[in-house]
């Protein structure tokens, strides 16, 4: 699965609507994205970091990074939170969260070079608190559990237009996303794919919608329109979901 996370990033189309073009990275659609290609994006900013200390990009732009932390802030969840960055790619949101006292921080990614340069960038900043490691999410591994909080920025879209059977992958995201996180846990999710909607059809088994964060918006047309989509979900509790599942 590709780990989208935190490294060079843009927009993708919609698998639905069709409706949102612009690309990720220079020359590069979202869907021709492969695990090679990943690696060697990650390669080359690994090289740019040693050579002059350049992190990279941030997914969403940095404003997507304080989007979560005001909510974090404002929900008052505990600095010793379980905390898990699906698809770190270079971790700088770890690192955003740890400057900010988050203290049990785990970052994951299915690219090696991703969890190679995450880690250089957190020994140069000193958090050696923050936990790094090569990770499937749709495989995940069993010690892969009771996180409190989930955050996706980028990770679900590339998924969602993986050519090989996408709908099934975004299913097993689901599962994976079920086995991680505690019942009543958040999950927060960044996406410039999916509108609202479609996400919380995507993710309605098992969770409920509390928050659509503010994201810029645009005009095109005469209409308003957003051209990021951010949601805060909760798991719900295990009694919930079964009787979901009898009806």
């Amino acid at each position: 699965v590709s780990a989208a996370g935190s490294g060079a990033g843009g927009r993708a189309p919609s698998p639905q609507t069709g409706n949102r073009s612009p690309e990720l990275g220079p020359g590069h659609s979202l869907v021709t994205l492969s695990s090679p290609h990943w690696d060697a994006a990650y390669d080359r900013e690994l090289q740019t970091f040693q050579d002059i200390g350049d992190a990279g990009e941030v997914w969403f732009g940095e404003e997507s990074m304080t989007r979560i932390i005001r909510w974090l802030e404002k929900q008052k969840v505990p600095l010793d939170s379980r905390v898990l960055d699906i698809g770190t790619g270079n971790g700088v949101l770890l690192i955003e969260l740890a400057k900010y006292g988050y203290t049990n921080l785990t970052g994951i990614d299915y690219s090696p070079s991703a969890i190679q340069l995450s880690e250089k960038i957190r020994e140069k900043e000193g958090m050696s608190n923050i936990k790094l490691k090569v990770e499937d999410f749709l495989a995940p591994s069993a010690e892969l559990s009771g996180f409190e909080i989930c955050i996706d920025k980028g990770t679900f879209d590339a998924i969602s237009l993986n050519p090989d059977d996408a709908a099934a992958k975004r299913k097993q995201y689901v599962r994976s996303l079920c086995s991680v996180l505690k019942p009543e846990g958040f999950f927060l999710i960044t996406s410039c794919n999916w509108t609202k909607e479609e996400l919380l059809n995507e993710f309605r088994e098992g969770f409920e919608v509390l928050e659509e964060l503010p994201t810029p918006k645009f005009c095109f047309g005469g209409r308003i329109g957003n051209s990021v989509t951010a949601l805060v979900f909760q798991r719900k509790k295990e009694e919930a979901i079964h009787l979901g599942q009898m009806r």
